[in-house]
């Protein structure tokens, strides 16, 4: 029987997600990552190159499945914001993949600049319209608010942000999502005449 070469791929990409976002691809393992896959570990060369380059893949697998869960509406930023949150809480895992990209590959190009560029158009577009508040710059107004979006992951003292989902009470974790919304809902709503 052929082996199927794109199920071992997913599993190795798989493994590889839940290794670099526990360790950082310094401390990850590509034996760890091949034995979790149930793989072997020349695969990865074959089908990824070295171990950067797998760690770019995993990153771009796991971008790619965030916008696509989370897609974008620049007519509900504030919605947006949550709904970025709610993601981050279902796999906060991410936000540790994230933070091992920009202290480790930070100038490492990918999918994130020509998303973060499209939806800086749709911004101004929007501001344009009148639509979206525009005090700020698109890139300005974008950035903060998915840094309204990921800020309790990133403030959250004493969480770990792999257990996130736990470590909140039902009520702590409506209450963040609440401020991010409400964050969102104030730096992005236009001005209103006399205000």
């Amino acid at each position: 029987m052929p082996r199927d070469s794109s199920a071992t791929k997913a599993r190795l990409l798989d493994a590889a997600f839940t290794e670099f976002a526990a360790y950082g691809i310094a401390g990850a393992r590509v034996d760890r990552i091949a034995e979790a896959a149930g793989a072997n570990k020349r695969l990865i060369y074959v089908y990824f190159g070295n171990k950067e380059q797998l760690f770019d893949a995993v990153l771009q697998r796991a971008m790619t499945a965030g916008a696509e869960s989370v897609p974008f509406d620049v007519e509900d930023l504030p919605g947006y914001a949550g709904a970025i949150f709610d993601h981050l809480v279902a796999r906060p895992d991410l936000m540790r993949l994230r933070l091992w990209k920009l202290l480790e590959r930070p100038s490492a190009s990918g999918l994130e600049p020509d998303a973060f560029r499209l939806k800086t158009a749709e911004v101004a577009d929007a501001q344009q319209r009148g639509e979206v508040a525009g005090e700020m710059e698109p890139a300005d107004l974008l950035t903060m608010v998915l840094a309204a979006a990921q800020a309790w992951f990133w403030a959250a003292e004493g969480v770990d942000p792999k257990e996130v989902s736990q470590s909140w009470s039902p009520r702590r974790l409506d209450l963040h999502r609440s401020a991010v919304v409400e964050a969102a809902r104030r730096m992005s709503e236009p001005k209103t005449a006399g205000e």
